[in-house]
């Protein structure tokens, strides 16, 4: 599922994530996850956010590790277009 990256490309937005649902037809949920410092109590906080993904051949799976680039909206909420999977999930 390798896909020519252009100079356009490298500029966007990209994100990497576990896919966290598979449900749907040609869309994934992928989660990122971040920690950062609490502004008043200096204590760690986990962050994560849930991204809408478009998978075009259905290829990826629950647990696969992928890399999405930003692209032209395609839905209401989908913005991001699977590049490549970095890891398999291991079944």
């Amino acid at each position: 599922m390798e896909q020519v990256v252009t100079e356009k490309a490298a500029v966007l937005r990209k994100i990497t994530g576990v896919v966290v649902s598979d449900k749907m037809n040609k869309t994934r949920i992928v989660e990122t996850k971040h920690s950062q410092q609490h502004r008043l109590y200096r204590k760690g906080v986990s962050r994560s956010n849930r991204i809408f993904v478009h998978d075009e051949t259905n290829e990826s799976k629950v647990g696969d590790l992928v890399t999405a680039i930003a692209t032209r909206r395609l839905s209401a909420k989908k913005s991001f277009q699977i590049l490549k999977i970095e890891k398999r999930a291991a079944t």
